[in-house]
């Protein structure tokens, strides 16, 4: 089977092939209102709203703290603005109270609150709104605060890609077949042989994740990672601290080594060398690419955190409003010492002073689109996409959620793409996990990649090499997966392709910087997930690739 990214010159002439299929699209939120999807509003008692001009919630709360309104006419105003079920239900009076009281409590969407007592019905009823508001207003304040941070984000204009908008489907999950078994069983078999030489090591191996060669010969392991977390250390300006050590960005770290060692052997003057690398020249473009019939793959032993893990079904209750679950649990999300949240969420703005990375299911999306290689690689190679993802099927019920985070996202975003890109729509499917989750606590992670001899064993939270790791590439512990390794073999790249244009560069921003049609890519790919409503990429300090060799 021919693999799809190598596509050379004749990319233009067969770029429809690679458009997604007509699946259903991931409801898309739009940017300007968190509250815009249509729901179906019941307000109880007989009560219907008529079609009257909605106000903006952030105003109506305002009022009702300045004493403008009261609560039960602001919590009337917010079903209605809102769409959520309403209703002032009488019940019986609470605790010791022997006195003629009425009571009164709130249900709102079919949860009721705490009950409200008064002499008269209208003091109960008021008594009532006003603890159903202690519990509900600081949650409608963040969505209301939150929606209007993102109606004011500016994003270059696209054109845009009509897709339906259907409800968010029930995926079955698909099963195993007896071809992608073979995959699971190697990265077992591999990570079994290499952990048994390792007993004694405390590593974060249910997290593991592999990528995998597929050739008419077999299967090949050919990168590993684990882990957890990501540093919470200031951002180094050394490019020496590995900031995210989630398992999938470590394996795939470990795969960009595997790329640069075979595209040393590619431009090696030992023939045999040559011959056994992975790469062929691509048509005109001066491009490498992956040879005819080999294919890439990609085992996780776990859905990676974020967008993916949506929950099966989205239901609508008091502390979840419909609109802003759905905006939450399929928006882009940041990873803040391996804790996720949502880019809407509040608590993202109170890790302003720790590392912060986007989210493992938001750089599978993004690696999806722009190729696993990155921008150093790309000035060498056509952009490498996985043809499946495989999942690790222990707790998992469904795989919905990286179908809807992965693919359709993201599924209109081929057209606006330059030349070489595309949208490539992964085969997604459940496996039997190669190991059990174990530990979540565990900080230790480990990398492989073919050609490597031991593991090493990285501290995500420190972000450098602990002591006892099996490989340890200096007194410094900076690992070999870090950005400075990168750049040195970057440049050990260009000597022997002979780059002159690239070996001049002067910092690792410098050499990312320069791959113009990658990181074209990569702004279209950002400005796109804005406008379909999904927040803002996160925007990389400067100081963290402003270094030289």
């Amino acid at each position: 089977m021919a693999f799809p990214g190598s596509r050379g010159g004749s990319l233009s002439g067969n770029r429809a092939k690679y458009l997604p299929p007509s699946l259903p699209s991931a409801p898309r939120i739009p940017p300007k209102s968190a509250f815009s999807l249509p729901l179906k509003s019941k307000v109880s008692a007989g009560l219907a709203y008529a079609s009257q001009p909605k106000v903006n919630p952030k105003i109506l709360i305002e009022r009702y703290k300045q004493g403008e309104t009261h609560a039960v006419s602001l919590l009337h105003e917010l079903a209605r603005t809102l769409d959520f079920q309403l209703e002032m239900r009488e019940t019986v009076t609470t605790g010791n109270v022997t006195r003629l009281y009425f009571a009164f409590c709130v249900v709102i969407d079919g949860v009721k609150y705490k009950t409200g007592m008064g002499k008269t019905k209208k003091d109960a009823r008021l008594q009532a709104a006003e603890l159903a508001l202690q519990d509900m207003m600081p949650i409608w304040e963040n969505m209301v605060a939150v929606t209007t941070a993102s109606s004011e984000v500016q994003t270059p204009q696209l054109a845009r890609v009509e897709t339906p908008v259907p409800e968010i489907p029930t995926q079955r999950p698909e099963r195993k077949s007896g071809s992608s078994m073979k995959i699971p069983n190697a990265v077992q078999d591999h990570l079994s042989t290499l952990l048994s030489s390792y007993q004694g090591l405390s590593v974060s191996a249910g997290t593991t994740a592999a990528f995998v060669i597929q050739t008419a010969a077999g299967c090949n392991i050919v990168a590993l990672g684990s882990g957890n977390f990501n540093t919470n250390k200031l951002v180094s300006s050394c490019g020496r601290v590995i900031h995210d050590s989630h398992g999938v960005v470590s394996a795939r770290r470990s795969l960009m080594r595997f790329l640069y060692r075979h595209l040393l052997m590619f431009y090696s003057k030992t023939a045999n060398l040559s011959e056994r690398s992975v790469f062929q020249q691509s048509g005109s473009s001066g491009l490498l690419s992956l040879k005819t019939g080999v294919t890439l793959h990609l085992y996780i032993n776990q859905l990676p955190k974020g967008a993916a893990r949506i929950p099966s079904k989205l239901r609508l209750n008091p502390l979840s409003i419909a609109a802003w679950q759905v905006n939450n649990e399929i928006s882009l999300h940041l990873a803040v010492e391996g804790k996720v949240f949502s880019v809407f969420s509040s608590t993202s703005e109170q890790s302003a002073d720790k590392i912060i990375s986007m989210s493992p299911t938001d750089k599978l999306t993004q690696w999806q689109v722009l190729g696993y290689q990155g921008a150093l690689l790309s000035h060498f190679i056509e952009p490498v996409y996985v043809e499946s993802i495989l999942v690790g099927e222990d707790g998992v019920c469904d795989i919905r959620g990286m179908e809807i985070s992965v693919c359709q996202r993201v599924e209109g975003v081929t057209p606006l793409l330059p030349t070489d890109y595309c949208m490539m729509r992964p085969h997604i499917c459940l496996v039997p996990p190669v190991v059990s989750p174990g530990e979540d606590q565990v900080t230790h992670a480990f990398n492989w990649s073919e050609g490597d001899g031991p593991l090493e064993v990285v501290d995500g939270l420190i972000g450098k090499t602990i002591e006892d790791s099996p490989f340890k590439s200096g007194p410094a512990m900076a690992s070999r997966l870090c950005k400075a390794a990168m750049l040195h073999r970057f440049k050990l790249l260009a000597k022997e392709a002979g780059r002159t244009d690239l070996l001049g560069l002067r910092s690792y921003r410098e050499a990312k910087r320069m791959a113009k049609p990658y990181q074209e890519a990569k702004s279209v790919l950002r400005a796109y997930l804005s406008q379909q409503g999904f927040g803002c990429w996160l925007a990389k300090l400067p100081v963290s690739d402003n270094f030289n060799m």
